[in-house]
């Protein structure tokens, strides 16, 4: 099972000494049979008021920062081991109930997964729903494996993916009208088409483990990740990444699901002073096999 060293560095840095309001923090990976914390360090400069961690409503790890001192920079350091073992490439057999599409989940399960089928951004004139069905055969049924592995490869293959600096995810539709994105955007497109077809999907964030001898073959390392999973019956939930081209959990480190990007923002806060005292802020981030980390 291989064990990776995260280090991740925020640093806010102002004109002049502010106030700072609350931060919540999503840095901390979800536990899990692929994925165990072995050890997990967060530092903070300067030393907050209060530091304390909850679980927030999907169960993800956040931990909520209060100051009482002012400083012209605010400084986030988070070390963590993890060991992933990453899970096989999943098939479906005929027998299974997901095998072709469209399916049914169990009545059982549909309760909890409605607000993961029912979309959350409009689609006015049905472009999204019309692009999602591109994916389908021209006579039913389609092995729900091609849709789902041919939708994550054709946005990872023809959409140009761009860093984009301003705060939050765009709406699925620029996305798909524009060809291009980041990570977050690619992963709430793919979530957003799928809805519409009635497949169950949620939006992750976390880390994305770029191996040395693959070099920047990856796209989105060096920075927090986003991707999908989608819940089928029988195989659960698994794990796409649009970006990538990626199926499974290879080389993806799971730190939140959410049912909207906005549910799952890695650091959060506020400051109290002028609007021009912020200068801006630097992020760094590496993850490297422990063996790499003990080498450098």
């Amino acid at each position: 099972m291989p064990r990776l060293t995260i280090h991740h560095k925020t640093e806010y840095r102002y004109a002049r000494p502010v106030a700072f309001g609350e931060h919540r923090i999503m840095l901390r990976p979800c536990d899990g049979h692929d994925l165990r914390v072995l050890s997990g360090d967060l530092r903070i400069e300067p030393e907050p008021t209060s530091l304390r961690w909850i679980s927030d409503v999907f169960g993800n790890s956040v931990a909520i920062a209060t100051f009482d001192e002012r400083s012209d920079r605010l400084t986030f350091n988070f070390t963590a081991t993890v060991e992933h073992k990453p899970a096989e490439e999943f098939a479906l057999t005929p027998d299974d109930p997901a095998y072709f599409y469209p399916f049914l989940y169990d009545e059982e399960e549909f309760p909890d997964l409605l607000q993961f089928i029912t979309p959350q951004y409009g689609d006015p004139n049905g472009a999204l729903s019309a692009w999602a069905r591109k994916f389908l055969d021209a006579e039913a049924p389609t092995p729900t494996f091609n849709v789902l592995s041919e939708m994550t490869h054709r946005i990872c293959e023809t959409f140009a993916y761009r860093k984009r600096y301003e705060q939050g995810t765009q709406h699925p539709l620029d996305t798909l009208q524009t060809g291009s994105g980041t990570c977050r955007d690619y992963a709430l497109l793919m979530i957003e088409a799928l809805r519409r077809l009635g497949i169950a999907a949620r939006f992750v964030s976390g880390y994305l483990f770029v191996p040395s001898e693959e070099g920047p073959g990856h796209r989105g390392g060096g920075s927090t990740h986003a991707w999908v999973q989608v819940y089928l019956p029988s195989a659960g939930w698994i794990e796409f990444d649009p970006t990538n081209g990626i199926v499974g959990s290879r080389d993806l480190i799971r730190v939140a699901v959410a049912r909207d990007p906005r549910q799952a923002i890695p650091l959060h806060g506020t400051y109290v002073g002028p609007a021009d005292a912020f200068i801006g802020m630097e992020v760094s981030i590496r993850v490297v096999s422990v063996e790499q980390a003990v080498e450098a």
